[in-house]
């Protein structure tokens, strides 16, 4: 531990590999988190594991042509999300029964053309995560996501709301709300690809269900749980990232574990408190 503890705070491996982690990671986690109060209270919970498995099925398929990974897997993935709101909204299919369909048949394609293609152990880092190997242009396009989706909570807060809690009241009053679900089902498209890079396609929708269901069990104000998510969710990153490197586990597994502690010491607070 005292030599991971050295190892992280050496110039070489701080400029180059950490802190592009660290940068990276708390932008992701932060999007992660507020479009997650949305998905998880318009019962969309689920949609950040779908399309992490559709993006595993285009990583896949780029890599075994030999294709920019990102190039592949963002476009897919938007199509995709868009398709499920569609879907959702005008089929028989309801939102889950879309997703699984979506999801499965992806993940399946996915594993049969890397393993056809023997391209296993290359793409096994989607899948699992990775995060110490985000390069500049992912913390690039992580930092410029992160800002757009803080100043949409921040110049559209009501308007946000008023989608989030009764769509129809929000149409009633004259807000667009198909466009809103556009930009949330593209906004979090785009957190999902590149936090597969961090969490891998199996762990990235804890990122987007679990700081908000943490911050549920004591807030009581849509304001509160989006701004206690964040925050958890943040804390909960770094704590696990320092955990990983002590200890020489699994980064994405390592926060996961993090926000499930904090979900349980909240969820005890909060029966207190009630």
């Amino acid at each position: 531990m005292t030599e991971n503890l050295k190892l992280m705070f050496t110039p070489e491996f701080f400029s180059s590999i950490l802190l592009p982690a660290l940068i990276g990671g708390i932008c992701v986690t932060i999007c992660a988190s507020l479009l997650g109060v949305t998905l998880v209270l318009k019962k969309y919970s689920m949609i950040g594991d779908g399309l992490s498995h559709i993006g595993y099925g285009a990583l896949s398929v780029a890599a075994v042509m030999n294709l920019a990974p990102l190039k592949v897997a963002l476009p897919v993935v938007i199509i995709a999300a868009f398709i499920l709101l569609r879907l959702s909204e005008n089929s028989k299919l309801n939102g889950d029964s879309a997703i699984a369909l979506f999801s499965t048949t992806a993940l399946s394609i996915g594993i049969l053309v890397s393993s056809k293609a023997g391209l296993t152990n290359d793409v096994s880092h989607y899948m699992f995560g990775s995060i110490l190997a985000m390069d500049k242009s992912d913390v690039i396009l992580s930092v410029v996501l992160s800002v757009i989706v803080i100043l949409a909570f921040i110049l559209l807060y009501n308007r946000i709301f008023a989608v989030t809690f009764d769509e129809n009241f929000a149409r009633a009053t004259g807000v667009n709300a198909g466009i809103y679900n556009m930009i949330f089902a593209v906004l979090t498209a785009v957190t999902v690809v590149l936090g597969m890079m961090m969490m891998g396609s199996l762990l990235i929708s804890s990122l987007i269900v679990i700081p908000t269901l943490t911050a549920m069990r004591v807030c009581r104000s849509f304001r509160g749980v989006v701004l206690t998510a964040g925050t958890v969710s943040v804390i909960s990153f770094l704590l696990g990232m320092l955990i990983a490197l002590m200890f020489n586990t699994a980064p994405g597994a390592s926060i996961v574990i993090v926000n499930v502690f904090f979900f349980v010491v909240f969820s005890v607070i909060g029966r207190f408190r009630r």
